[in-house]
């Protein structure tokens, strides 16, 4: 049988050996891959100078002619890929699903290739993720679930952690969040806090965010309040460790504008406007309720009350901060 093969196909084609179950092993050169085929001798019968090996139908396996590896599994028409398949790199399997004229087209699964876990999920078009699908982290949680264009994020989709919470929800375009709302887990990189940012967009600009800040170690809430980015910015509220109200008002740029300052118990420390955080314009507050200084562009004196009321003495602010040698403590 192999001697009525054309000597053209010989030249193109080097036979290895012939299964006992009627298969053949052979290697076919061509101009963009040299390849191993594992295919049914019964489909080299037709074969001619016009019709060579590439051209096969029916189930069929490719290998890599330098290590002898499998390269692809699956159904093929008129020689090219077409139907269900599986795809593998070095032996390891990194794709299955549907083909269509050599791309794949239609769903399919994606895999890693280290660890073999599913990483996505869903709809191809032209070889590319395009439709709807499911894209996993690599350690088998979801990431991931909307629509894609040309391999990335397009259209409505839904966003979640590592604990299944969802952390957006609404539009992507081209891989981004545009419309909807969501949220962020960062860091302040202003003090270095946890930081969890409730946030809302629309064309891709965040109209609105809100967050909660904590304490890395002991995981006590901080702050609360509007956030430009990562920036305290707006309306906020800071917190001691015992959970008392510290200070409520407006924030710029992660600094303290104008606001109430309070003691650990409860009480009115300082009242007014703040300077890159500093105290600048308002009035101070003993523990009674006492107005004890006033201060303007950061400057004013203080006077000191003990606990029945009596004055002590007197120090000063300048530039929005106590006079050293007084030892004050704020």
């Amino acid at each position: 049988m192999l001697n009525n093969i054309k000597s053209s196909i010989i030249l193109k084609t080097i036979f290895l050996h012939i299964y006992y179950d009627r298969r053949l092993n052979l290697i076919v050169y061509n101009k963009k891959i040299q390849n191993i085929l594992d295919l049914n001798i019964r489909d080299y019968m037709r074969l001619s100078g016009r019709y060579i090996i590439g051209e096969r139908n029916g189930y069929g396996k490719e290998y890599n002619s330098y290590n002898n590896k499998l390269l692809f599994e699956g159904e093929y028409l008129n020689g090219k890929r077409n139907g269900k398949g599986k795809q593998y790199e070095y032996g390891r399997l990194i794709f299955e699903g549907e083909y269509l004229n050599n791309k794949k087209n239609g769903y399919g699964k994606k895999y890693n290739y280290y660890s073999g876990d599913l990483i996505f999920e869903g709809e191809y078009l032209n070889g590319k993720i395009n439709g709807k699908g499911k894209q996993y982290s690599g350690f088998g949680y979801l990431l991931y679930e909307c629509e894609f264009l040309n391999e990335k994020k397009h259209g409505k989709g839904k966003e979640y952690n590592s604990d299944g919470e969802i952390m957006f929800e609404g539009e992507y375009l081209n891989g981004y969040r545009w419309n909807g709302k969501g949220k962020d887990h960062t860091l302040n990189y202003y003090n270095h806090n946890d930081l969890i940012l409730e946030i809302e967009y629309l064309c891709g600009f965040r109209i609105l965010c809100y967050g909660k800040e904590y304490i890395q170690k002991s995981g006590k809430l901080i702050y609360e309040g509007e956030y430009h980015r990562e920036e305290r910015y707006g309306k906020g509220k800071e917190y001691y460790d015992n959970g008392n109200l510290k200070f409520e008002g407006e924030y710029v740029h992660n600094h303290r504008k104008k606001g109430k300052r309070y003691s650990k118990y409860g009480n009115i420390k300082y009242e007014g406007e703040y300077l890159f955080g500093k105290k600048w314009n308002g009035k101070g507050y003993d523990i009674k309720g006492n107005i004890i200084y006033e201060l303007k562009d950061g400057n004013g004196k203080i006077k000191k009350y003990n606990s029945n009321g009596e004055y002590i003495y007197e120090g000063e602010y300048v530039n929005g901060k106590r006079n050293r040698e007084k030892n004050f403590i704020d």
